[in-house]
């Protein structure tokens, strides 16, 4: 209600455990271009149980995204399926006689991508987590 209430969109929404077992964390990612980032902390400030906001940057956070695609795999069309789970080093996690279960992980484009081009075979199914990120490392001087 927070955000939808003064328009902010959320493109991608993350919720996990942490090192911390009483604390999880949200992360959550929206276009900066449409909504200034700095009303959107602003807004996320006023809820009782936030610690920390940090903004993160492309270049300063590694983000990887996760998909699971459910995709119809007959004969003729099953090796040029596997063979794209090869290029784009994803894992095939389920294989009946009509369809294969190939998991994704990477960047939100690495996953647009593969989507792309299994989609002409026959996407029956597809869950995608959202971005989780984390700060790099600073380097050691």
């Amino acid at each position: 209600g927070l955000f939808s209430r003064r328009g902010f969109n959320i493109d991608t929404l993350a919720v996990g455990p942490t090192e911390d077992p009483d604390i999880s964390r949200v992360t959550l990612t929206v276009d900066g271009a449409v909504h200034p980032i700095d009303q959107v902390t602003k807004q996320l400030h006023k809820l009782v149980n936030v610690i920390k906001i940090r903004d993160m940057e492309p270049e300063t956070a590694v983000a990887r995204e996760m998909a699971l695609f459910r995709i119809n795999a007959a004969a003729e069309n099953r090796g040029e399926i596997i063979e794209f789970s090869q290029i784009f080093r994803a894992s095939i996690v389920d294989v009946s006689r009509r369809s294969i279960t190939v998991e994704v992980t990477g960047t939100s484009e690495k996953i647009d991508s593969f989507e792309k081009m299994v989609r002409p075979h026959g996407l029956i199914e597809m869950a995608r987590t959202g971005e989780v990120a984390i700060a790099r490392a600073r380097p050691e001087s």
